[in-house]
Order: C-alpha cells, then structure tokens, then sequence
C-alpha cells in the first residue's frame, strides 16, 4: 500500500466514515468494539483501514472503468 494511501486515510477517508451514520449498523459496531480487548481494538482498526482504503481505490477503479462507456 502506498505512503500516499496511509496519509489519505486519516485526513480523508476515516473523517468520511466517521461522519457516515451508521443507522442499522451502529449496534453491531457497538458490540464488536465493546468485546475487543485493546489489543483487539488495535486490530480491527487496522482491519478497517485496510478495508476502508482498497474500497476507496475499487471505486476509483470501477468510476473510471465506467466513465469510458457512460452515454454523452
């Protein structure tokens, strides 16, 4: 992953879900993060920003993938 994805996920990215709200959701991400030990939680938000990142780069993809074959 480049330094430039590391650096665009705390100042873009993470802002952006953060402020996403979480609706239906929101239980479940009370529960995990309640359960997890520290160490745990150190974890699963790298997990998250690993996911979170290759998410952001397949949509990049995939918008320019479908930019070519959008009608004028």
């Amino acid at each position: 992953m480049s330094d430039f994805m590391k650096w665009l996920y705390p100042r873009y990215i993470r802002p952006y879900l953060d402020a996403v709200p979480q609706a239906d959701y929101s239980f479940h991400f009370e529960l995990v993060e309640n359960e997890l030990g520290q160490h745990a939680v150190e974890s699963y938000e790298k997990i998250q920003e690993f996911t979170a990142i290759h998410a952001f780069l397949l949509g990049l993809r995939t918008g320019a993938g479908l930019a070519g074959i959008s009608p004028p």
